[in-house]
């Protein structure tokens, strides 16, 4: 389904948010103060303006109201990231995401009514962290301090054996989302689904119960 986003701030961040959109499929209006970044944008976005995220007026005549979802994500000015965060929620934006460059930054931006604060390089950092930990991750995302998903190769053990034979959520206390073979993907699959070597599972639970899945695995 086709969105709306409009994506504030056009460092490397809001660039590659601002571009993968754009390839989805989506509408994206690309927001700078910076001539030289909005032009950096003017293929990979739907439209693109130069214009302060921190001046409702101008705001206002680009038609953010409209957005359902607008990415903050103005760099190293915390003020104006701030700022715009709480004029995005003051004027009635459904969805707002901004990005925080440290723990004080994101206590603000969630006071202020953040919708989701996002911290790249420590996602980024735990991702690194993770693959370097367990050759069977293939990708990690952090849902909480305690809670994350992982998406990891189904080894030989569970070939050809369907979940309930392998009895995961029992053993472990996670959870199953969903598997991934070749190009097909079967969301909230049946206890009679097989599982096959090489199969990419997703599966949810508490740090603790996934490393030790891991590590049985």
């Amino acid at each position: 389904m086709k969105k709306q986003f409009a994506v504030i701030g056009l460092g490397r961040f809001g660039l590659s948010v601002s571009s993968e959109l754009y390839k989805l499929g989506h509408d994206v209006l690309a927001i700078d103060i910076s001539a030289s970044k909005v032009n950096e944008i003017i293929n990979d976005s739907t439209h693109s303006a130069v214009a302060d995220g921190t001046d409702e007026k101008a705001l206002r005549e680009l038609g953010i109201t409209n957005f359902d979802h607008v990415i903050v994500a103005i760099g190293d000015n915390l003020q104006s990231s701030i700022l715009c965060t709480l004029l995005l929620k003051e004027m009635g934006i459904e969805s707002v995401w901004a990005k925080a460059q440290n723990a004080h930054h994101h206590k603000v931006l969630d006071k202020i009514g953040a919708d989701k604060i996002i911290h790249p390089e420590h996602d980024i950092g735990n991702r690194i962290a993770q693959h370097l930990m367990s050759d069977k991750v293939i990708d990690y995302i952090e849902l909480s301090n305690d809670f994350s998903i992982v998406e990891i190769a189904a080894p030989k053990t569970m070939n050809k054996k369907t979940l309930i034979d392998l009895d995961i959520r029992a053993r472990y206390g996670v959870t199953i989302l969903g598997i991934k073979r070749g190009k097909e993907i079967n969301i909230s699959p049946m206890a009679d689904d097989m599982v096959y070597e090489d199969d990419v599972l997703f599966v949810i639970g508490h740090k603790n119960d996934l490393k030790r899945f891991e590590e049985d695995t």
